[in-house]
C-alpha cells in the first residue's frame, strides 16, 4: 500500500481509540523527580539551572505583578520542547504537528491575557484598537484592523508552531526517501544526501526548541500589553 507523506501527522490509533492522549502524558514521566537528599545529582541539577536561566529571561520584560505567571509559562516551555523533541524519533508522533492542539494551547492563554486587560485597565486595554493621533476619517478602519489583528494573535501563534514542525518533517522524511532511492544508484550522490541530512536533523533540533521558546515568550508579551 502507499502511503502519502502526509500520513506520518495522522493521529495514530488503537481499536479505534486515538493514542494522542499517550503522546501527551508521556514527556511527564521522563522528567527528573526531586529527591530528599541534601544534594541533587548532575540531571537534577542541570534541569533546575536551565528552568531558572528560563525563567529569569522570560520574565526581564513582565512587570512584577505578571511573575506569577512563571510557573504556567515554565512548564509549557518544558512540555513543548519534550513534545517536539521525542516527535524527532523514529516511528513516533508529534502531538504539536496537530493544528488543533496548538490553538488549545494558545487559545485560553490568550483569552486569559485579554480578560486580565479589560478586568485591570479596560481604558488602556481598549486603547490599543486606536493609536493615538490617528485622523477622524480612519478611525472606523483602525478601529477594525485592530481588532482583527487582536483575535488573530492565538491563531497566529498555532499556525507557526504547527507550519514549523510540520515543514521540517516533510523536508526530512523527503532527503531521507532521496538518500534511500539514490543509495543503489548513486552511492556518492547517497552519501551527499545522507549529511546533508543529518545537518537538516541538526537544524531541526534547534527549531523544536526554538519554537517552544518562541510560543512562551509571544505569550508572555501579550501578557506584557495588559497588566
Amino acid at each position: 500500500m502507499m502511503l502519502s507523506f502526509f500520513d506520518q501527522f495522522m493521529s495514530p490509533s488503537l481499536l479505534g481509540v486515538p493514542l494522542i492522549a499517550v503522546a501527551l502524558v508521556f514527556p511527564w514521566t521522563l522528567f527528573p523527580t526531586s529527591t530528599r537528599r541534601w544534594l541533587n545529582n548532575r540531571l537534577l541539577t542541570l534541569q533546575g539551572w536551565f528552568i531558572s536561566r528560563f525563567t529569569q529571561q522570560l520574565l526581564l520584560p513582565l512587570n512584577p505583578s505578571g511573575h506569577k505567571w512563571a510557573i504556567l509559562f515554565a512548564s509549557l516551555m518544558i512540555f513543548l520542547i519534550s513534545l517536539n523533541m521525542l516527535g524527532l524519533l523514529p516511528y513516533t508522533f508529534t502531538p504539536t504537528t496537530q493544528l488543533s492542539l496548538n490553538m488549545a494551547f494558545a487559545t485560553p492563554l490568550w483569552l486569559a491575557t485579554v480578560i486580565i486587560g479589560m478586568r485591570n485597565q479596560p481604558t488602556h486595554a481598549l486603547g490599543h484598537l486606536l493609536p493615538e493621533g490617528t485622523p477622524t476619517a480612519l478611525i472606523p478602519v483602525l478601529i477594525i484592523i485592530e481588532t482583527i489583528s487582536l483575535f488573530i494573535r492565538p491563531l497566529a501563534l498555532g499556525v507557526r508552531l504547527t507550519a514549523n514542525l510540520t515543514a521540517g518533517h516533510l523536508l526530512i522524511q523527503l532527503i531521507a526517501t532521496a538518500a534511500f532511492v539514490l543509495f543503489p544508484l548513486m552511492p556518492s550522490v547517497a552519501i551527499l544526501t545522507a549529511t546533508l541530512l543529518l545537518l537538516l536533523t541538526l537544524l531541526e533540533i534547534a527549531v523544536a526548541m526554538i519554537q517552544a521558546y518562541v510560543f512562551v515568550l509571544l505569550l508572555s508579551l501579550y501578557l506584557q500589553e495588559n497588566i
